[in-house]
């Protein structure tokens, strides 16, 4: 065990592309918040996710927050949130002084139930507080029932938010995620599928709203030739360097995908039949596979099993990690409303993250698998 290498869940996996573009940013001197790289960048992302235009920011984040301000959310508004995700995904609606209200997940793509989105849309509507936005998230890679979701957006006449922080590199048919919605988030922290250490984007077909994003980015400074500023502002522009190394990121995803969509075909060959569950992909949809994500189901394994594997991979040296908590569960938003059932819940309960990393050796990811095969025959 002394002589194993730690095995992590989603480690940066940067190279010489990266390493060059850094020294091109260093040799020109742009050192700065802002600068041709980032402009690069953002035509880049905008490209690539078929939108017109992007923001490149500090942090996914931050994005979520922009979005939420442009879109006129303010204190006492409601904000559509799936309970299943990152705390990430809903701490900008308490930033701007709004209320999230929690929806489940439906049980194939583990995302927004477009039931239990409609049932929370006619609750608001019957007490007259219809939300100033809805919030879909792409979990773990897997894209959203835009299909489904969308029209019910649509008819309640409220926009969505696409937060696809965990999704770039995959696709719903020819579309990209981070195309769907009004306005769409990706996150470039650095355990995600393309890093710029920290970093994230702001997607939306209408210029303008991008570039009042660009303008609250960036402390909301009025033009003038001094410093002026007329309303509040962020310190939420992602810096030149940052996206030189995004740009040789981006070069890559592709070959990214190709290796993680690999590694979960190594743990689903590996697995079937074991009675161990994997998070499928609808018809027409490619999945980045960020993560790999496993359930141990109740009926085929002991209560809280996963935990069980976690502490067993952990004394392996491998790292893995529960899936999300559900956001209602959490003490932080106790008092939210919440529609829906159990999903989120089960999921949290039954469920395990796997080392996913596109830097992730062919020996690495048969040395979990076999650890994985140990934990479950022991039972």
């Amino acid at each position: 065990m002394k002589n194993l290498e730690r095995i992590y869940l989603s480690a940066p996996h940067v190279g010489e592309s990266e390493r060059a573009a850094v020294s091109r940013v260093f040799d020109s001197n742009w050192i700065a918040p802002l600068g041709p790289e980032v402009d690069q960048f953002e035509r880049e992302l905008a490209g690539y996710c078929g939108r017109k235009s992007a923001a490149a920011l500090s942090s996914g984040t931050a994005a979520v927050h922009l979005a939420l301000q442009l879109l006129g959310v303010g204190p006492g508004d409601r904000v559509i949130v799936p309970s299943f995700t990152f705390v990430a995904t809903a701490n900008p609606v308490i930033y701007l002084g709004g209320e999230p209200v929690f929806v489940d997940s439906e049980p194939q793509t583990w995302n927004l139930s477009p039931e239990y989105l409609r049932e929370s849309l006619r609750c608001c509507a019957a007490d007259g507080r219809l939300p100033k936005a809805v919030i879909a998230v792409d979990l773990y890679g897997v894209p959203a029932d835009y299909e489904k979701i969308l029209p019910i957006c649509e008819e309640y006449g409220i926009p969505l938010i696409e937060d696809a922080a965990e999704a770039l590199g995959s696709f719903v048919g020819e579309r990209a995620a981070g195309s769907f919605g009004k306005l769409a988030v990706l996150s470039f922290n650095g355990n995600k599928i393309i890093t710029t250490s920290g970093g994230g984007a702001l997607l939306c077909n209408d210029s303008a709203i991008i570039e009042r994003a660009r303008f609250l980015a960036t402390q909301a400074r009025d033009l003038a030739p001094h410093y002026q500023h007329s309303e509040l502002g962020y310190n939420y522009r992602l810096s030149n360097v940052l996206a030189a190394i995004g740009r040789a990121q981006l070069e890559e995803l592709e070959r990214k995908v190709i290796i993680r969509r690999g590694h979960f075909e190594s743990y689903r060959l590996a697995l079937t039949g074991l009675g161990v569950k994997f998070l499928s992909e609808c018809e027409g949809v490619r999945a980045n596979r960020w993560l790999t994500t496993v359930l141990f189901p109740e009926d085929k394994f002991s209560v809280d099993f996963h935990h069980q594997v976690r502490i067993g991979l952990e004394k392996a040296l491998i790292e893995s990690r529960p899936l999300w908590k559900p956001l209602h569960l959490q003490p932080l938003f106790k008092d939210c409303k919440y529609f829906g059932e159990s999903v989120a819940e089960g999921l949290f309960s039954q469920g395990l993250c796997l080392p996913s990393g596109s830097g992730l050796s062919h020996d690495q990811t048969a040395r979990v698998n076999t650890e994985l095969m140990k934990i479950i025959a022991l039972g």
